[in-house]
Formats: structure tokens, C-alpha cells, sequence
């Protein structure tokens, strides 16, 4: 849905940066015209020290992260967390959102899910390129999904990219699962299921998370794209 001439203006902060494997500025970038033409004043930040200002994140609706790895300062996470806890959505795909700031528990406890690995390709397929972890995979949606605002009306989808296998707990809301197989040259020997999509209610603040968006590609896909800019929307306070 496009905004209105009154609509009332929301504000969205995007925070981006981290390993640039992942594209941040070109993959956020993707989306601010959409947060626009939904009422949102979009401010970008190319990293986490915003956090640690609560009197601008008190204003904010909407966080949007894409920080692969990297760090985050106690004040910076507590900032964060503080937001979140009092209203403001936190929104991102990918390592940006669940491979990010490893160095704090808390941060990995509130998002419900840590990127693993993203098992690859034959070891003699392999050339040293990102392309080594892009194998073909299915997202397979949940019973929850086909009445969920952000994936109704979606259906299970193929992709070749990342196949994230994720650390998780049950309090996510998931709404789509990849299931990692067994190739002979892996180490585990069942299949293993992991959220692809979910949602997280963080106090009065909801939390949304894609794992397909490794690059602008992916992100482009149809159904990955509508998830994603219905997640922004769901999330937002």
C-alpha cells in the first residue's frame, strides 16, 4: 500500500555496514524508496553508534539493519534494546540482522537466531569465490504463513544462493523453514531444519527476519522482495 498526502510520516533508520560481502549499502538502498512511498522519513547510518542516541530512537518507528558481523558497544546494544523494548520494529535479512555483533549474547538472544554455516558445494566444485555456498534449496512455508500478513498468498519457493543454517530457540514465530541435506562430504548425518523466515514479539516491540538476501540478486526475487518489504511494513511501530 502507497502512502497518502495524509498519511502521517513514521521514520525508519537504517543502520548498515559490517563485511561488505553482503552489500549493504547497495541492499538498503533497495528498499528506502519503498519505506518512502509508505510515509516513512528515512534516515541512513553507516553504523550501530546510533543506537546510543535514545532521545532520536524514541522518535524512530522503524529499524532497518543490514551490520554483518562487526561490533557493538554496551551503550550502543542497550540503546537498541532499550528501543525495541518500548515499541520500535527492527527489521533486516540475512547475516545483516542474524550474523551480526557476535560478540554480545544479548543482541543474539533478542533477534532468536545466530547464522551457523551455509554448507556449500562439493569441496571439488570449489574455486575460493562466495559462489562455493550458493546451492539450489527450497523455502518451504508453515501453516502459520498462509494467514500472516507477510507471507500470504505465498507459496513454497526454490533458490539458489546461501542456504542458512541457524541457531534458534522456540520462541520465534516462524513462517518458513529450509531443510540443510546430507551430501556425502558433510559431517552431519540427518537432515537438519532451520527458520528461513520468523517473527519475534520483544516486549512491545516486534522483530522480523528474512535469511534469503545474501545479494541485490536475491533480494530482487519476487517472493524474497514482497516478504521483505511486507516484513519492513509488520515490523514498523
Amino acid at each position: 500500500m502507497t502512502a497518502t498526502s495524509d498519511t502521517p510520516t513514521r521514520r525508519a533508520l537504517v543502520v548498515r555496514g559490517g563485511w561488505d560481502g553482503h552489500q549493504p549499502v547497495e541492499a538498503t538502498e533497495l528498499f528506502v524508496p519503498f519505506l518512502r512511498e509508505n510515509g516513512f522519513e528515512v534516515r541512513i547510518e553507516e553504523s550501530p553508534a546510533v543506537y546510543a542516541d535514545a532521545a532520536y530512537l524514541d522518535t524512530v518507528d522503524l529499524i532497518v539493519q543490514s551490520v554483518t558481523m562487526s561490533t557493538i558497544e554496551k551503550e550502543e546494544f542497550e540503546g537498541l534494546r532499550r528501543a525495541v523494548e518500548n515499541g520500535t520494529g527492527l527489521a533486516g535479512w540475512h547475516g545483516g540482522i542474524a550474523d551480526s555483533f557476535r560478540n554480545n549474547s544479548d543482541y543474539l538472544h533478542m533477534i532468536g537466531g545466530q547464522f551457523a554455516t551455509h554448507p556449500g558445494k562439493a569441496p571439488e566444485e570449489r574455486t575460493g569465490e562466495q559462489s562455493d555456498n550458493y546451492v539450489p534449496y527450497t523455502v518451504n512455508m508453515t501453516a502459520a504463513a498462509a494467514d500472516h500478513p507477510i507471507t500470504q498468498g505465498i507459496g513454497d519457493f526454490e533458490l539458489t544462493t546461501e542456504q542458512y543454517w541457524v541457531l534458534h530457540d522456540d520462541y520465534n514465530d516462524v513462517l518458513a523453514t529450509t531443510t540443510q541435506k546430507v551430501r556425502p562430504w558433510d559431517q552431519w548425518n540427518r537432515e537438519v531444519t532451520s527458520p528461513a523466515i520468523w517473527t519475534r514479539q520483544w516486549a512491545k516491540g516486534r522483530i522480523f527476519v528474512s535469511t534469503p538476501g545474501h545479494h541485490v540478486d536475491i533480494l530482487e526475487d519476487g517472493n524474497v522482495r514482497t516478504i521483505i518489504e511486507r516484513g519492513l511494513l509488520w515490523a514498523s511501530r
